[in-house]
């Protein structure tokens, strides 16, 4: 049987092979009462720790990390990224033109 400390440090690789720093995620669903991250809040990877905790930098400001195997979310799909950054540009064409 695999040590739970073995066990630990391969889900926490296992993350920072899913999520490296830039990958965009969303929350879906966190336990945590007093948690600042709504559901369908959007996040870049800032890195993962060595017990697998992802920290994004949040949209909405926040820093708070999120456990692998633990808080519900989701990488997001490279059509979602770039989606995002079309709106992006849209966006800052938009001030440059003064609107």
């Amino acid at each position: 049987m695999m040590h739970w400390a073995e066990q630990e440090r391969r889900m926490a690789e296992r993350a920072k092979r899913m999520f490296p720093p830039g990958t965009r995620i969303e929350m879906i669903h966190m336990d945590d009462p007093y948690s600042s991250i709504p559901k369908g809040m959007r996040g870049t990877v800032k890195f993962v720790d060595d017990v697998g905790t992802i920290f994004p930098d949040w949209d909405n400001g926040s820093g708070l990390g999120v456990v692998y195997g633990e808080d519900s979310f989701r990488k997001l799909t490279p059509e979602e990224v770039m989606e995002e950054q079309k709106q992006d540009e849209d966006m800052d064409f938009g001030m440059d033109m003064g609107m």
